[in-house]
């Protein structure tokens, strides 16, 4: 090993949460292990109900085995599935549309607001008020908080309303995202959370949940997550497996009480970098007045991006993308995919210009300097 090279900055580290919180995480899998129950027992019903109230009043919460469940068992709940169109983002993880699909639903994919990545929301009421011809009827939108920042919903929400149209949140990325004080996933009809290990609350494998206010709808998804089962055996509905296992709940258990102090860590790990970029030529990500951003990731838009990884890399800092490719234009999608007016162009122009800095709350002080002191040395 060449002993000159620097100390690599990660840009995430899913060990180091455990790590900080070893001794409580190892107490609840062992009290899981001796219990001898281990699928939908005590510690799931009782994170779904600490997530419920932690949500807000009126909530309640489904656990389930990963956030793209969520956000089809929600559709499937709301009976959106053959025959309706569902409209999202393609500046997404490819989980939201994998979702819709999964569900049987008709992916219309729109563009977005390119100061802070998510759904333009003016495209939205235009294709509400005039949908694409050749789609079946939009039945439910899902905006995407991406990043940590929750998207512009006011006139989404008023837009959805007047059309008759279910609004998911998508919320992958944004657990304790705010607008105006509301948390992320109260605003709209529904809400699907991912719980995977790099996300702001997160489990230690696979998870997901879904939260509402309706109660029937919750009642529904839980069913559904079991194959249809409201007694045991006994399918009334088409439902699937998708159950949250009793390890993870536990885990997330010990998490969620943390997550608060998490997300300040976040937020004063970006106010430095913040700091750090003055002077340079990058500009720190747009913050929405009114909005609370909890930075599951800190983007740049750099149009010389493999330069700047390069130069960042050779100081010691790691670097991501989310997301290098637009959904749209993947193999798996490309030319079958409907689009929204606006045929995505910001959204490919940021595929190409998006960087994610190290960011994650264990990050010591010693490798936030790294990383500022890397940034100052592009001015």
């Amino acid at each position: 090993m060449n002993a000159s090279l620097p100390t690599m900055v990660p840009q995430a580290d899913p060990g180091a949460a455990y790590r900080a919180q070893k001794t409580e995480i190892d107490a609840a899998v062992a009290r899981v292990l001796a219990s001898g129950w281990y699928i939908l027992g005590k510690e799931g019903a009782a994170f779904e109900a600490e997530y419920a109230a932690w949500t807000g009043a009126g909530h309640h919460a489904v656990g389930c085995a990963n956030g793209t469940d969520a956000i089809a068992l929600i559709l499937r709940g709301m009976g959106i599935g053959a025959g309706c169109t569902v409209a999202t983002v393609s500046h997404t993880a490819v989980a939201t549309v994998a979702a819709i699909e999964m569900a049987g639903a008709t992916p219309l994919l729109l563009d977005i607001d390119p100061d802070h990545f998510t759904m333009d929301p003016d495209e939205l009421v235009a294709v509400l008020e005039d949908p694409p011809p050749g789609l079946p009827p939009i039945r439910a939108v899902i905006p995407v908080h991406i990043y940590g920042q929750m998207t512009e919903l006011d006139p989404m929400l008023r837009a959805c309303r007047a059309a008759e149209v279910q609004l998911i949140e998508d919320c992958a990325q944004a657990h304790g995202a705010s607008l105006n004080g509301d948390r992320a996933g109260t605003i709209g009809d529904a809400a699907a959370y991912s719980l995977y290990p790099t996300k702001n609350l997160a489990a230690l494998g696979d998870g997901g949940v879904v939260t509402t206010r309706d109660a029937e709808l919750a009642l529904r998804i839980a069913a559904l997550r079991q194959y249809g089962w409201r007694e045991r055996y006994i399918s009334d509905l088409v439902g699937v497996n998708s159950r949250l296992d009793e390890l993870q709940a536990a885990i997330l258990r010990v998490r969620l009480p943390l997550l608060e102090a998490g997300n300040a860590r976040r937020n004063a790990i970006a106010a430095a970098y913040d700091e750090a970029l003055a002077g340079t030529p990058y500009a720190p990500p747009a913050r929405r007045p009114g909005y609370g951003h909890v930075f599951h990731q800190y983007v740049l838009r750099v149009p010389e991006r493999a330069a700047l990884q390069a130069r960042l890399r050779a100081e010691g800092v790691a670097t991501a993308v989310h997301y290098p490719v637009p959904v749209h234009l993947q193999g798996a999608y490309r030319d079958r995919i409907a689009l929204g007016p606006a045929a995505c162009a910001e959204t490919e122009v940021a595929a190409h210009e998006v960087m994610s800095l190290p960011m994650f709350p264990e990050l010591s002080d010693a490798q936030v300097e790294t990383v500022c002191g890397a940034l100052r040395r592009l001015a």
